[in-house]
């Protein structure tokens, strides 16, 4: 299986964002109506990824809420024939506390079944302004840009801002081997269709650059942001859908 493809699978619900540092507004504007100001004890969300309309992988997610505690779950696995190439499971993690600007990541893991050697940690020192990341190529320290996300928790942070009054999105996520500056235009007044129907959405799309890779989002405006449909294109014209298939909420 490419190695493509299981860029995309962490990518997806942890988003392929890119490019230009946060304003300091941005990681902190408190949430209006249409974001989340008690977030719920726990969100089960299932996606298929698709390549061209066929069928690649699933992917299931899991967030839950204790107190000002959080932690999210994902694990992505390639579906028949793909698992003949290779039967690759990659499940990345992400916990940390729940702050009144939202989620505020301590540690974030991605793990993979079969390319071990790829696995990768970031640990996030939110005291000393530093975060420590760790992969293949060993222990590293560097400083921590405020409102930094992880792959994870990335996209559930799009539950707590004001979306719908910005025009730009920009934060830093890390993917445990390092960390980037992202960047999305943001448009509301979309909709969005799924398997579980067609909705009201507000869409993010990175800007278009030559020899880029895209990404463009599509958030359900009256639930709570949350993302339904993620398509990834890539410099060479290939697509990579992400498409809701199964959402379950408790309060």
């Amino acid at each position: 299986m490419s190695r493509s493809l299981f860029t995309c699978l962490l990518l997806c619900l942890s988003a392929a964002l890119h490019a230009a540092p946060p304003a300091a507004a941005d990681a902190a504007t408190p949430a209006n109506s249409a974001t989340l100001t008690d977030p719920p004890s726990r969100i089960q969300a299932r996606y298929d990824v698709l390549k061209g309309g066929i069928k690649i992988a699933t992917m299931k997610e899991t967030f839950t809420r204790e107190h000002d505690r959080y932690q999210i779950e994902s694990v992505s696995q390639a579906v028949w024939p793909l698992t003949m190439l290779k039967a690759e499971t990659i499940r990345a993690s992400s916990s940390g506390t729940v702050t009144a600007h939202g989620l505020r990541p301590a540690t974030f893991d991605a793990t993979r079944k079969v390319d071990s050697d790829r696995n990768a940690r970031a640990e996030l020192d939110w005291e000393k302004h530093q975060i420590t990341l760790i992969d293949r190529a060993g222990r590293r320290t560097a400083p921590l840009p405020a409102g930094t996300q992880d792959r994870l928790s990335a996209m559930y942070q799009l539950m707590f801002l004001p979306l719908r009054d910005m025009k730009v999105l920009k934060f830093f996520m890390t993917n445990g081997s390092k960390v980037d500056d992202y960047s999305y235009i943001v448009t509301p007044g979309k909709t969005v269709t799924v398997p579980l129907g067609t909705f009201k959405a507000i869409y993010l799309a990175t800007p278009r650059e030559e020899n880029a890779n895209r990404t463009e989002i599509w958030l359900a405006a009256e639930h709570a942001n949350f993302p339904y449909k993620i398509v990834i294109t890539e410099r060479d014209g290939g697509q990579y859908t992400q498409v809701l298939t199964g959402i379950d909420v408790t309060p």
